[in-house]
């Protein structure tokens, strides 16, 4: 009787050690999955990092940002290290700089009015993970100039056309017209008929036509892009 009872109790223990080698390893389980972390979040680079702007025309930096979750986006000056946005929030007086955003969407874009040369340099998108991630982004504002081709001295006879081209130059992008002065006027249509400008804006060029020249005409012309702040 005794050996029968030490058999049932030796099986008991044998269950008992079964059962909680089995919690065990769900106990493991359940601890490893809710230690698993979270998706951090990540730039996405497909966007731009080289932007190059002209003067007075505003100048955009894309920043994406993937599984953001509830971290910030901040821009940052590099040179100084100050804080220009954070959020959609304005951080510097300078209110040229704003900070844009779509609810919902992984963008966040750093939006500069009326760049100037001075705004030149190296831009960081930071994201407030610890320790906090960065990516940077090189923005170069330029002065957009323009040239007249051909001889910078013509002789035309009275009677025949003043055709010249100007051609924009360092514009990163087409300028949306290109203004002609005469001895520092802009070229006046209205009193002098006879008078055209095509502006062909893929290839950045304009060409000034003044059909039957006379002597009035005479004088230093000059021509400069809508995007120069200036004429040249």
């Amino acid at each position: 009787m005794e050996t029968r009872i030490g058999g049932l109790l030796g099986l008991l223990s044998c269950y008992c050690i079964v059962i909680a080698t089995v919690l065990n390893i769900i106990s493991g389980e359940v601890q490893s999955y809710w230690e698993q972390p979270y998706a951090q979040p990540y730039f996405d680079n497909s966007t731009r990092r080289e932007i190059t702007a002209t003067v007075g025309q505003s100048a955009l930096l894309h920043c994406r940002v993937r599984n953001l979750g509830d971290r910030a986006v901040s821009w940052i000056r590099k040179r100084d290290l100050h804080i220009l946005t954070v959020g959609i929030l304005t951080y510097t007086n300078d209110q040229r700089f704003q900070s844009l955003h779509t609810e919902g969407s992984d963008e966040w874009t750093l939006r500069i009015t009326s760049p100037q040369p001075r705004d030149s340099g190296t831009y960081e998108c930071q994201v407030s993970t610890e320790p906090k991630i960065s990516q940077a982004f090189r923005l170069s504002v330029v002065v957009s100039r323009a040239k007249i081709l051909g001889n910078s001295e013509l002789f035309i006879k009275s009677g025949s056309d003043i055709n010249l081209t100007c051609v924009a130059l360092q514009s990163p992008a087409p300028p949306s017209f290109i203004y002609w002065y005469k001895g520092g006027r802009v070229v006046n249509y209205s009193q002098r008929g006879g008078i055209s400008v095509l502006t062909e804006r893929q290839t950045k060029t304009s060409k000034l036509v003044i059909a039957r020249a006379v002597a009035s005409d005479s004088g230093n012309y000059t021509c400069s892009p809508s995007s120069s702040g200036k004429y040249l």
